[in-house]
């Protein structure tokens, strides 16, 4: 297990970066960027606190997926649609690197906060605007989820059994998809600022990073008019490529997007005959003939154990994975080997597991300086350093403008 570190070892010790948004897409990309070191000021509303702070499980009423998505974030309030607030608001964008925030297009312009605004106090400034459409188009007034995205990127439409309705991920995917593009966004403009002296806005709509993972879907559908099917856990690529359980009412799941991998795997359970039909030697052909090549993989996968699978393909350097649930993750070696789970101390929960940084840099390590905190924590502390006095916050206080 990793334990947290100090910010000021990040990569990106010194960027400042505030995190006005909402959910998921949009406070993860600073989630990202806190992770190696920037210093990430969360704004929510005095009396409407982001929703993640009560999304999905809790333990003893402490909200478990905060604590991960509010790590490394000190946490203030202002409402932006009161004068108090818009003037903390634009202190902070003088004093700062990014804003990411994710109102619907226009919000921030009623406010007289857009980027107009923002830029003429601080010209360097990148705004991230995360949003389900974008700023422009028929759609970009519209509510937006990665629920949305994931049903109208495609991804919904080839993902389930073939006789099956289209199916929807369990968890934030496109939001996840989309928080990765926004940071990979945001650096691609603060490295432009360093040549221009300039910064910019940045425009994600939730529906398009997912929709450019999803492969060649549309040159697909440009070239030859044909649609990816639902194909459940096969592919239409290569085949043996399916989930199958072993004889101890495990899982693992087995590719062979090699040639020479398919090759190794039909030798392993005994059909090293399959190799010689004309059809085997091309993954799309192969892909035709997965009702017997799955009869004779998943055979012999029944008839032994997990432990007994992996190190029979490992042992003939085949693909295969156990399929994983969070207690097999936190106990594997290769996990551990990487520094992927760490344990942070909490105020509420005490030591506390949590993924971390999603990469390593050979010259900073990622950083988890404590986990997410309390609505509005760091209030007073930040809009002094941010040249308000006591009395002017007690006055801004009484304004309901933090």
């Amino acid at each position: 297990m990793t334990v947290s570190r100090d910010p000021a070892a990040g990569a990106l010790a010194g960027l400042r970066v505030v995190d006005a948004a909402t959910l998921f897409a949009g406070p993860m990309a600073a989630m990202h960027l806190g992770d190696m070191g920037a210093e990430v000021i969360k704004v929510e509303h005095p009396g409407r606190p982001d929703p993640a702070r009560n999304h999905g499980v809790a333990k003893d009423g402490v909200n478990l997926w905060w604590k991960t998505l509010g790590r490394n974030k000190r946490t203030i309030t202002a409402d932006l649609g009161k004068p108090g607030g818009r003037e903390v608001f634009l202190k902070l964008a003088e004093r700062s690197d990014v804003i990411i925030e994710n109102f619907r297009p226009g919000t921030l312009e009623r406010w007289d906060l857009g980027y107009d605004e923002l830029s003429a106090r601080n010209p360097r400034l990148v705004l991230a605007r995360v949003t389900g459409f974008g700023q422009i188009g028929p759609y970009r007034r519209r509510p937006g989820f990665g629920t949305l995205a994931e049903a109208m990127s495609g991804f919904a439409a080839a993902t389930g059994e073939p006789d099956g309705p289209p199916t929807l991920p369990p968890f934030g995917l496109a939001d996840g998809i989309a928080s990765l593009a926004t940071a990979y966004a945001i650096m691609v403009a603060l490295s432009a600022c360093e040549r221009t002296g300039r910064g910019q806005v940045v425009d994600t709509a939730i529906v398009e990073p997912i929709l450019a993972m999803l492969g060649p879907q549309i040159t697909r559908w440009d070239q030859l008019r044909s649609v990816q099917p639902r194909t459940g856990n096969r592919s239409v690529n290569n085949a043996p490529r399916n989930t199958y359980r072993t004889g101890d009412g495990q899982w693992v799941a087995v590719s062979t997007s090699a040639q020479s991998i398919a090759e190794r795997v039909m030798r392993l359970v005994g059909r090293p005959d399959l190799i010689d039909e004309p059809w085997f030697a091309s993954g799309a052909e192969r892909a035709k003939h997965a009702d017997e090549l799955d009869e004779a993989v998943g055979g012999w996968i029944a008839r032994h154990t997990r432990d007994e699978v992996v190190a029979e393909f490992e042992a003939a350097q085949a693909a295969v994975a156990p399929i994983y649930d969070a207690e097999d993750i936190v106990e594997d070696p290769q996990f551990r080997a990487l520094g992927t789970i760490h344990e942070i101390e909490d105020l509420e929960l005490g030591p506390t597991l949590m993924q971390g940084p999603i990469f390593r840099l050979s010259g900073h390590d990622g950083v988890i300086a404590h986990t997410g905190r309390a609505h509005g924590a760091d209030t007073d502390e930040v809009l002094g350093e941010l040249g308000f006095a006591p009395s002017e916050v007690a006055r801004l206080r009484e304004e309901g403008a933090v």
